[in-house]
């Protein structure tokens, strides 16, 4: 299957993206459309917890194909994205085959056997080239210093890598590059010229609770609004350390609902505030807030 022709449309592409309950606007679906359709990866940044990893997972399902994520860290490397070799395997090779042949062995024929297919570790973007067609998520790839995203790029622009041993690997169908950046710094320009851009910001009111809604229909719509309503009167603080996202939106309006809430007060919020805010400097100053919050 060729990623590319799945949709015939943005439409088209937003409505299957809405049935696993990940509601794109016009922008967001319209760009992912023509990421696929061109074959470029597309490039989400944007706050913590706008849905830059639940759109790569959502991506997957709605195609079916496997999800297959590379989280980026600091000191992260081209070998810890791109394979190893299964050196305790390889060691029990080398003794099983002393032990069967009494030491004597061929070296060149030995390393031949050591470094074959059976001891490839595969990480995540050999696996993505190997088992295309499958959607690659890069998870905060800000994270990561300069030179692996000069070895990301390579990748990107090739849909190949050369293992020494080996040969060269090149997925015969590119797969689905989804790569998230919370702009913690700054990419470098050839990346994103490789990339199609989305800035992914907080959904509105209406279309976080219509999220809610689809995402837990368990939830009493009255209290949902609640909810929405007061995440997006914390999130207007500009003073807040992290600002919750969609995603603590949801837990903190399944939580309520777990709770028996019915209306969300200042006693209850303030005990629940946890589900929401994950900084004691942020809870505090909601707490200190909280009347003027849930004040409709």
């Amino acid at each position: 299957m060729d990623p590319r022709t799945t949709f015939a449309s943005a439409a088209d592409l937003a409505g299957a993206l809405g049935a696993t309950g990940y509601l794109a606007d016009d922008a967001l679906s319209t760009v992912s459309w023509l990421s696929l359709r061109l074959g470029r990866p597309l490039l989400m940044e944007g706050e913590p917890g706008t849905g830059k990893t639940a759109l790569a997972e959502a991506l997957a399902e709605t195609m079916d194909l496997p999800l297959i994520r590379l989280q980026c860290y600091e000191g992260i490397d081209a070998s810890q994205a791109l394979y190893d070799w299964d050196f305790p395997r390889q060691i029990l090779h080398v003794r099983a085959l002393e032990a069967v042949q009494g030491g004597a062995s061929d070296v060149r024929s030995l390393e031949a056997d050591l470094f074959d297919e059976r001891f490839l570790l595969s990480r995540p973007v050999l696996r993505a080239l190997r088992e295309a067609p499958a959607v690659l998520l890069v998870d905060e790839v800000d994270r990561a210093d300069d030179e692996f995203e000069a070895f990301l790029l390579e990748v990107l622009s090739t849909w190949q890598v050369t293992i020494p041993e080996l040969g060269p690997i090149q997925a015969a169908t590119p797969p689905v590059v989804v790569l998230t950046s919370n702009r913690t710094r700054e990419l470098h320009d050839a990346l994103k010229r490789r990339c199609l851009y989305h800035w992914l910001e907080h959904p509105g009111i209406e279309r976080e609770l219509a999220i809610v809604r689809t995402r837990a229909p368990e939830v009493p719509e009255a209290l949902a609004a609640q909810v929405v309503r007061a995440v997006h009167a914390i999130r207007d603080d500009r003073e807040m350390l992290k600002p919750p996202g969609v995603a603590e939106t949801l837990d903190w309006a399944r939580a309520l609902h777990e709770l028996g809430t019915r209306t969300l007060d200042t006693a209850t919020a303030a005990a629940t505030l946890g589900v929401a805010v994950k900084y004691r400097e942020d809870a505090e100053r909601v707490k200190k807030a909280l009347d003027a919050i849930l004040t409709p």
